[in-house]
């Protein structure tokens, strides 16, 4: 899947899946969970073991089905890395120029990590795609309006606390996209080979943030 096509799909769907300590051996389970549920997006932490390896599994089996990119870059040679990986987009958790203007210099999409106004700026400055706002948990959705104020020409994703019951009033204060691990990509269910959990939920949540 190309930049322009992976974009569109972003656009569309608004929910990226956070991949965070899955076992290679459930990966692509997963991502045919993910399909299924209709959020063909996914982000795989460069910290979870085999990341790299999982990577180049599902761009060879869903690449053309998913936009499938690495997450947790936290510098130039994870970059690097992951993009040898065959990863389609970057997601960092932090405001790092040198790896946002890696990224943009290579045409590639990225998703840089950011919390207050200097940081969300530096970061659409230097080449962000769309900028993420984390811990979003922590600053909850009334930071997130504040923070569109003054910067709304800056677009934004939400990541960290959203879940079914939110995620419809994410999108309508005019949110890019979401970022969602623990509460769709459930370690326990996967462990158990419980893809179906993941399918559904993904598919309540899609028809939630449409709500």
């Amino acid at each position: 899947m190309n930049r322009e096509q992976g974009l569109q799909l972003i656009e569309k769907v608004k929910i990226v899946a956070i991949v965070r300590g899955v076992e290679e051996r459930h990966i692509e389970g997963l991502a045919d969970a993910l399909v299924s549920g209709g959020v063909p997006v996914m982000e795989v932490t460069l910290n979870t073991p085999g990341a790299l390896g999982m990577i180049e599994r599902l761009q060879a089996r869903f690449g053309e089905r998913m936009y499938i990119g690495a997450g947790t870059v936290v510098d130039v040679d994870d970059a690097r890395q992951a993009l040898d990986a065959g990863a389609s987009y970057l997601v960092t958790p932090n405001t790092d120029e040198q790896v946002i203007r890696y990224a943009a210099e290579r045409g590639v999409p990225i998703f840089p990590g950011a919390m207050t106004p200097t940081e969300v700026v530096k970061a659409w400055k230097a080449g962000a795609t769309a900028v993420k706002i984390f811990p979003g948990a922590s600053l909850g959705i009334g930071y997130f309006k504040e923070l569109m104020g003054p910067l709304n020409h800056i677009p934004m994703m939400a990541v960290g606390g959203v879940n079914e019951d939110n995620i419809a009033e994410f999108m309508k204060i005019g949110c890019y996209g979401v970022g969602i691990g623990g509460s769709l990509v459930n370690l326990k269910e996967i462990a158990a080979g419980n893809f179906g959990w993941v399918r559904d939920k993904a598919a309540r949540l899609v028809e939630r943030s449409r709500s």
